[in-house]
């Protein structure tokens, strides 16, 4: 079998040459030092189909911490065009704190590339989707956030969607979003729980 030498600080080690993810991921799984996995991972995010595997092994509440840093930094360091993205926003989703945080962290790297992923949510028919959407972009806080839940929040009819844009509102909005904040309550006039969210979002946007 071919071998490639990969240089380290200390000394210099050599691994197989992977042709295919099946090789790259099998010497993944059969890995007996940090510097064979971390290899591997290298090698994984070459090949078509790489980027999932890495993203699927993420999406695991009991992902090793080690393994799953360097994983976020390969798919990091992917071509926005080769990286599963949507796999990497499901990550947000899950009650392990390390690596919603490693899935937001990747999301901030590719930075406008996410924007297609999120307006496709945000524009659709799915509720919770939309919620979800909204969650990204208080999470990862790129540029164009507050112009997005804005232009949400001027026809979004679902109190919940509503009111989760709101509470993010109340973060990053400003003073000229009040009026669109004080119509709400009119939208969803009789429910307390719009005109508690709405006015705390503008008390804190008032500071």
């Amino acid at each position: 079998m071919a071998l490639v030498k990969k240089h380290t600080t200390q000394d210099v080690a050599e691994f197989p040459v992977l042709n295919s993810l099946e090789d790259a991921t099998n010497f993944f799984y059969s890995a007996q030092t940090n510097e064979e996995r971390d290899y591997a991972i290298e090698e994984i995010a070459r090949f078509e189909g790489g980027g999932e595997f890495l993203a699927d092994y993420l999406n695991d509440e009991d992902a090793d911490k080690q393994i799953a840093t360097k994983v976020a930094s390969v798919i990091s360091n992917m071509d926005p065009d080769d990286a599963p993205i949507e796999r990497v926003m499901d990550l947000l989703k899950l009650n392990n704190a390390y690596i919603r945080n490693l899935g937001i962290s990747i999301l901030r790297d590719f930075g406008d590339s996410i924007k297609y992923y999120i307006v496709k949510f945000l524009i659709g028919d799915d509720r919770d989707l939309r919620i979800f959407a909204i969650n990204v972009l208080g999470d990862v806080n790129f540029a164009e956030s507050r112009d997005m839940l804005v232009e949400l929040l001027e026809n979004e009819e679902d109190i919940n969607v509503a009111m989760t844009a709101v509470d993010y509102m109340g973060e990053i909005g400003e003073v000229e979003d009040i009026p669109l904040l004080e119509s709400l309550k009119e939208r969803f006039s009789g429910d307390f729980y719009a005109e508690f969210a709405v006015d705390g979002a503008i008390k804190m946007i008032k500071g």
